[in-house]
């Protein structure tokens, strides 16, 4: 036979039956990462707009030489000079100004402009022909290139991109020295 239970007793155990709300200390290892990622997201979203990404290109080339402490060379030299003005180009040689159309010395501008652009073909071929010109200059490996003040940065880097390899590939001028414009 079974026993009936007291009513004290079915209140007892109604009430350790009963589901018990734990205290924040006592949780069942319960983590609340929430907090964690929103603090994580604001941190990569900061880094993310502070960081700029910039991929730069280098161009090895060499200052203007203030003195004059070089000795002279003893064989012949091209001495190839490129000024970069707002009409085109004027390149000086060993033998002075080259002329227009870069066959031959004179005054004038070497290459001038073709409408709004400049001739980087056309001073690609004077310079090879210059180079080509005597085999005393067939190791001359420097220029120097000179701009006037309000020429744009794109204009000189084609200018030494120019001057640099010929259309085989071939290097024609690979050392780049930059020069003052007077």
């Amino acid at each position: 036979m079974a026993e009936k239970l007291s009513a004290a007793q079915r209140s007892k155990i109604r009430r350790l039956s009963e589901p018990k709300e734990l205290s924040p200390d006592e949780e069942g290892g319960e983590l609340n990462i929430v907090p964690f990622l929103d603090i994580i997201m604001n941190v990569l979203m900061f880094v993310l707009a502070t960081v700029s990404v910039t991929f730069t290109a280098t161009i090895d080339t060499f200052p203007p030489r203030a003195g004059s402490g070089a000795r002279a060379p003893t064989t012949p030299t091209l001495g190839l000079t490129i000024l970069v003005v707002p009409d085109g180009f004027s390149v000086k040689a060993q033998g002075g100004n080259v002329a227009p159309g870069c066959q031959d010395t004179g005054p004038g501008l070497a290459l001038a402009r073709k409408g709004a652009d400049y001739d980087y073909d056309g001073l690609k071929k004077c310079v090879a022909r210059l180079k080509t010109a005597s085999p005393d200059f067939k190791d001359e490996s420097s220029v120097t290139i000179s701009a006037n003040p309000q020429i744009p940065y794109q204009v000189i880097i084609s200018t030494m991109d120019a001057v640099r390899k010929d259309e085989a590939g071939e290097e024609l001028f690979p050392e780049v020295q930059f020069g003052l414009a007077r």
